[in-house]
């Protein structure tokens, strides 16, 4: 199914049949924007941490890194969570999707177009707003993410048939919602 462009000017995308990414490192803002998407636009958020068997969730808690093994499972709980969201409109899913490949397993079989949001950020922003809140993943694994980040492309975005907007995640919250809204033909350019 084609997805909508991020190209100023571009057609809008239907509404409410497609799922939207909400991709990057620990920290970057994947569940604050991606709630705040989800409520401008009216859509189902799904927030991929709590798709997590508990077994990812101890893994991370005692300072290891998972494993691609480890990741499958839960990419496909995320996947199939926004899949039940679409049929009853858009959905809003905040995942890390680090690699190409994970990005291929959460597009493919989507029913749906789909959008990748990169959230940018450096590994020193990163880490200043990790230490100031409370989550299971833990600094110390941080630079694993950075380790293991593929940044998405124009060209992986193409061969998915998936958009891409890559936002800096140190903007303001709205703006980066607008933004989003904007990619998908939701907002004002």
């Amino acid at each position: 199914m084609m997805n909508p462009s991020t190209t100023p000017g571009a057609p809008a995308a239907p509404p409410g049949e497609g799922v939207l990414y909400i991709m990057g490192v620990a920290a970057c803002g994947k569940s604050t924007v991606g709630r705040a998407v989800a409520g401008r636009l009216g859509w189902t958020y799904i927030e991929g941490d709590s798709l997590h068997p508990p077994s990812n969730v101890r893994k991370m808690e005692s300072g290891h890194r998972l494993t691609d093994a480890d990741r499958e499972p839960w990419l496909d709980r995320v996947r199939e969570a926004a899949g039940e969201a679409v049929a009853g409109g858009g959905a809003v899913a905040a995942c890390s999707a680090l690699k190409a490949s994970y990005r291929r397993r959460l597009a493919e079989r989507s029913g749906a177009w789909v959008t990748f949001v990169y959230l940018r950020i450096t590994p020193e922003e990163a880490a200043a707003r990790m230490a100031g809140r409370q989550h299971f993943f833990p600094l110390a694994l941080l630079a694993s993410q950075f380790d293991d980040l593929e940044e998405p492309t124009a060209e992986e975005a193409a061969m998915l048939d998936a958009g891409l907007c890559v936002l800096d995640a140190t903007r303001p919250v709205a703006e980066l919602v607008e933004r989003v809204a904007c990619s998908v033909g939701q907002g004002s350019p």
